[in-house]
């Protein structure tokens, strides 16, 4: 049987930990009341996307019937033939028009072949061998017409079909997380960034990124650029000041890391930090790399990414994990342009780093020092001599292809809007229960929301109880009564190089509902708090 931790033991491990494991001790703690436990500390959303899904698993049969028809005994089949497979899907949707997801695979043939132009029998031969998954990912980076479809994805959502001199390209990934665990190996393996090393970071930022570059394999030294703009009322815009941003004409840094919109609060970069990013980078680092990740990005309206104001510099990482309600999948992209910074660095290596790079390359090619640095990230991923074994499973990216097509085809935005409804409404409901008027915030993902004790404080009583909170009680002491008491878990906000004093709430993973508990019952411990706060001051005064 587990023992169940005290504050005082808490205490010792709190800020030492990664937010998420400390999250984990206090739903033990949540857990001995015997009440509902609203855990509003964790990021995987409680919607799916069930289309999509309907279409992957009624394309799955006609897979196997495929597979059956080139051979059949018993419990075997065959592997699927190419030639005549489109009329045969076409005769499938023909014979099967009540069945779920129908609509969509017919759109999804449309599409390929009238808008993208796919031959229709390698189209969909691809979909149907890759659905069975008989055959090793080929190209090892990613299925050709599953690309595509992909890359457009990703050129709606994060560049709203902006047109590019170059072309770009995508390595479909086990999640936006291996997109970060190989991004930062292939930028070492390269010797793109060595230990010792000057990178920055764009906080406040999902924890990871502020923990892996102090692992010993990489020791980086890490210069924090702060979101510590303020508005005119004196609260957080979670926006880049020039004076943050100039630190990046540092031209020892070699790798700005970001995730737009932000963790924890989920506010994308203004048109303002953009611009003043891309001055710097066009007049003062040029060779700075940038690696945006922007997982949040379709929840935030008429979103931009980094990379579309500076895709020679930037390799963006995505992962459909959130909007679509995807993590068990881990599908994750990285998209890089083919014209970038990266293979520039790499021709401009020394000569002996050059040669111990086309000697740890020397079995992909005859030629490795032409390898792209995104097909070394590929390889890296699997130790090289692995390579030819390389890619997301074939299924999987059937599947991704299967999201982002269903997102493409609905030019209506049906699903987004209905997303992103889900989660303004889960935080208007979380300011009703705090009896606060909700806040105007440009550029609001709305996936999570931050709310600073501090802030709160002031606004609901006065400066006089904040700074008496400030002086008699630590960010910890909330967090454990709010488990402790009510049974909710939240994350300290300091764990994602934010302020102290602020509480990461996810609006993405609770019923409405709950969201106005959480509200309400921060609101009463506020109360119960400034009743101390009170009682002190008239004794105070009566002394």
């Amino acid at each position: 049987m587990d023992t169940i931790l005290t504050k005082e033991q808490l205490s010792r491990i709190y800020g030492r930990i990664s937010p998420f494991e400390f999250k984990d001790k206090l739903i033990s703690i949540a857990q001995k009341n015997g009440t509902k436990i609203l855990d509003a500390g964790r990021g995987n959303p409680n919607w799916t996307a069930a289309t999509p899904r309907e279409a992957f698993f009624t394309f799955g049969q006609f897979a196997v019937l495929e597979t059956q028809r080139t051979w059949s005994k018993g419990d075997l089949a065959g592997m699927v033939q190419k030639e005549g497979i489109a009329d045969r899907f076409k005769e499938f949707l023909n014979s099967n028009t009540s069945t779920p997801g129908i609509n969509l695979l017919k759109d999804i043939l449309d599409y390929g072949i009238n808008t993208l132009d796919f031959n229709q029998d390698d189209f969909i031969y691809e979909l149907t061998d890759g659905i069975i998954g008989d055959n090793y990912p080929f190209p090892d980076r990613m299925l050709v017409h599953i690309e595509k479809i992909v890359h457009d994805y990703l050129l709606r959502e994060l560049c709203q079909d902006k047109k590019f001199e170059n072309e770009f390209d995508v390595f479909a990934v086990e999640g936006g997380t291996a997109a970060m665990c190989y991004v930062f190996d292939s930028l070492v393996a390269n010797s793109l960034l060595n230990p010792g090393d000057k990178i920055a970071l764009m906080t406040p930022i999902f924890t990871p990124y502020l923990e892996i570059p102090h692992l010993p394999n990489y020791n980086f030294e890490v210069i924090n650029i702060h979101a510590n703009e303020v508005d005119d009322e004196g609260y957080s815009t979670f926006q880049f000041p020039k004076s943050e941003l100039d630190k990046l004409k540092d031209t020892d840094i070699k790798v700005l890391f970001v995730v737009n919109p932000n963790n924890p609060a989920s506010i994308a970069l203004s048109n303002e930090c953009k611009e003043n990013l891309i001055d710097i980078v066009k007049n003062h680092n040029p060779n700075l790399m940038i690696i945006t990740d922007d997982v949040y990005c379709t929840f935030v309206d008429d979103f931009s990414s980094i990379i579309s104001d500076l895709p020679y510099n930037t390799l963006a990482v995505y992962s459909l994990s959130k909007y679509f309600g995807v993590t068990g999948w881990r599908l994750g992209t990285i998209m890089l342009s083919q014209d970038n910074i990266y293979n520039k660095l790499i021709s401009e290596l020394p000569v002996e780093t050059k040669a111990r790079l086309n000697e740890r390359y020397m079995h992909l090619s005859l030629k490795p020092e032409n390898i792209s640095f995104i097909d070394r990230v590929v390889a890296d991923s699997r130790q090289v001599a692995l390579n030819h074994t390389a890619g997301l499973s074939t299924p999987q990216q059937v599947q991704m292809a299967f999201f982002c097509a269903f997102a493409l085809i609905d030019t209506n935005n049906n699903y987004k809007s209905l997303t992103k409804e889900i989660c303004k409404n889960r935080k208007k409901l979380l300011f009703d229960g705090l009896e606060l008027e909700l806040r105007n915030q440009p550029h609001d993902a709305a996936y999570y929301t931050e709310l600073n004790l501090l802030d709160l404080a002031r606004e609901k009583y006065d400066n006089g109880f904040a700074e008496y909170l400030e002086a008699n009680y630590r960010p910890l002491d909330i967090i454990y009564t709010l488990a402790n008491n009510f049974s909710i878990i939240l994350l300290n906000g300091d764990g994602f190089a934010s302020s102290e004093w602020s509480l990461r709430v996810s609006l993405a993973n609770l019923n409405d509902d709950s969201y106005y508990i959480i509200g309400s019952s921060i609101n009463q411990m506020l109360d119960n708090l400034s009743t101390k706060y009170n009682l002190t001051k008239s004794i105070k005064l009566s002394i």
